[in-house]
């Protein structure tokens, strides 16, 4: 487990984009924290790591987009909404991120029903303070160097 702290928007943005470049084909990233702790913004970063064009927005409504013209394709889900297994396992995002990445905002609701590789990307603060990010690798996530992220990122804040 890594722990680090964003003070701005832009730094948890430029972590997001630093991510990114550990990503491997057929990933799963879940975002986890409580509401306007920047688990959207952090998805931007990926995306534009990922060399996603289009603007990442969130998929609260419509619960799941997908990106495809980054290096490689991006299904960025919400499951807030989703009220059970069957709902999760109906909206097909594992078959359907194969080829890319699967992030996952308010992922921790449904942890037990994906494979056990996966990474949890915990945020926590909201409003104009700091956030303290936790990165929590399992399976061949915890083979990759997450450490770096601090130098890559240019915040040098672990916690």
């Amino acid at each position: 487990m890594i722990l680090l702290e964003t003070t701005t928007a832009a730094e948890t943005r430029r972590l997001g984009r630093a991510l990114a470049a550990l990503v491997r084909k057929g990933d799963i990233i879940l975002l986890t924290g409580s509401l306007g702790t920047g688990k959207t913004v952090l998805a931007a970063g990926v995306a534009e790591g990922l060399g996603v064009t289009e603007a990442l927005v969130s998929p609260s409504f419509v619960l799941a987009r997908t990106y495809s013209d980054g290096f490689m394709p991006l299904v960025h889900a919400d499951v807030y909404r989703v009220g059970s297994s069957a709902e999760f396992e109906d909206l097909d995002l594992l078959d359907a991120s194969r080829d890319g990445l699967l992030m996952i905002e308010w992922g921790d609701s449904v942890s037990a029903l994906l494979p056990d590789t996966y990474l949890t990307v915990e945020l926590s603060g909201t409003g104009d303070g700091p956030r303290t990010i936790r990165l929590d690798p399992r399976g061949t996530w915890s083979d990759r160097s997450l450490e770096e992220l601090v130098e890559v990122s240019e915040m040098g804040r672990p916690l």
